[in-house]
């Protein structure tokens, strides 16, 4: 099969496949397509920037198309859940760009905006409604959606989904839709522990793994350059100015490390914006927007930003900080070199972050290139470093265990710390 027409998609959506200019089905897109058309639940496992959306969203609507039927008031016959806002209003886009010419309605849910205006929109009803879980349930416990209609539950980037901050959400979201239902997983990652996991969420699963977990897009150039945390932020500025045409996304671990660099940078002359928890919606559209038209060229961003993300043009991506999280490290930098392009992944570690960078390499199964600096010995990390490193007698600390809201670097859920509720016991709004 080397085209949609061989995939079994109605002559409708293979018209608007070909509208939205699609030539020819990615790898994933080849092997889900036909068995989410049988009916089959599936985990598909593919590289980021490979095309999943399609992949479960393209059999899904032909499906919805089929059975001629329609929403009820506050109902929804398709919930599609993705961990950040802006993955979810991606998804989305990408959905209604398939639905001209048809009766089916799109809705998205996030918090950071209005509840009020949601409520409205899902009083009609819906035929596809794409969700982050935090602002899913409070619209839930307000009465005003009804998920025991939906037959259809798409958990995009599925580890993160199944990730403990997200897993006490997503057991109630999932007992409320039909459990007569058809489950699709997919993501660019799946650890043994989630995919454990994930497999109580499914009935009798079809596994689709285009490549390895973990395998990063072959087009990525990946550098690493060993230095001392104080002097990352005059060579990151150094490596930006150098680059004046080039468009890049540059990653921190924390929502403040994440502003203060970017007003460093600012300052400096480069033209630069931040994304991450602490910003709005409308600024972290805002953000994202300047990136796509020129605006500014320079992105900083926490984890908010690492998944599912698609910004044409991004021909580097700066791990200013390593992540936590290995798994992390892959979305990151699929942040560039998508839709066949090429693009370089520049990793900054300092010694203390030495275990961070092992168990990336492990990971991935290569040896990111050194650019500069000397390696650090794992000595250099010991016990007394914060994340990764050595343990107490001296070998290497495996992955730490997720913690709640880990892999998003931002605390956009409302799935996660019981510390943070009990700061903020009247706030009903949720900032997933």
């Amino acid at each position: 099969m080397t085209d949609f027409q061989s995939l079994g998609l109605s002559d409708n959506l293979l018209h608007a496949v070909a509208e939205n200019g699609y030539d020819a089905p990615t790898p994933i897109q080849l092997k889900a397509i036909p068995l989410v058309l049988e009916g089959r639940d599936l985990m598909g496992l593919a590289q980021t920037g490979t095309g999943k959306t399609a992949a479960f969203g393209l059999p899904l609507i032909d499906r919805l198309l089929d059975e001629d039927k329609r929403a009820q008031p506050k109902g929804t016959r398709a919930l599609i859940l993705a961990p950040t806002r802006e993955l979810v209003n991606q998804i989305a886009k990408s959905l209604i760009s398939f639905l001209k010419k048809t009766p089916l309605r799109v809705t998205s849910v996030v918090g950071g905006v209005s509840i009020n205006g949601q409520i409205k929109r899902l009083s009609k009803g819906t035929d596809i409604l794409v969700a982050t879980p935090g602002r899913l349930l409070d619209l839930v416990d307000r009465r005003a959606v009804d998920l025991g209609t939906a037959t259809y539950l798409v958990l995009d980037e599925a580890d993160q989904m199944l990730d403990l901050g997200f897993i006490h959400a997503l057991r109630r979201i999932s007992g409320l839709v039909k459990q007569d239902r058809q489950t699709l997983l997919f993501s660019a990652t799946m650890p043994k522990q989630i995919n454990e996991l994930a497999q109580s969420y499914l009935n009798e699963p079809v596994r689709v793994e285009v490549a390895p977990a973990g395998r990063t897009a072959d087009k990525i150039t990946q550098y690493v350059h060993f230095m001392d945390q104080k002097a990352k932020g005059d060579f990151l500025l150094e490596q930006l100015q150098s680059k004046p045409d080039g468009m890049s996304l540059v990653f921190c671990r924390t929502k403040h490390g994440a502003e203060r660099l970017m007003r460093k940078l600012s300052q400096s002359g480069v033209a630069a914006g931040s994304i991450h928890g602490n910003k709005s919606q409308g600024q972290r559209d805002r953000a994202i927007r300047d990136l796509r038209e020129g605006k500014i060229n320079v992105l900083v961003a926490t984890d908010v930003a690492a998944r599912g993300i698609d910004i044409p043009g991004v021909s580097h991506v700066y791990n200013f900080e390593l992540p936590e999280v290995a798994e992390a490290y892959v979305h990151r930098i699929g942040r560039t070199a998508r839709a066949g392009a090429e693009g370089e992944a520049v990793a900054l570690c300092a010694p203390e972050e030495i275990g961070l960078f092992r168990q990336i390499e492990k990971l991935i199964g290569i040896d990111i290139t050194i650019a500069s600096g000397d390696v650090p010995p794992m000595s250099a990390a010991t016990g007394r470093s914060k994340r990764g490193g050595n343990n107490r007698n001296g070998k290497p600390a495996g992955k730490k265990p997720f913690r709640k809201g880990a892999a998003s670097g931002d605390n956009d859920n409302r799935a996660n710390s019981r510390q943070q509720r009990r700061r903020r016991p009247n706030n009903r709004k949720s900032a997933a």
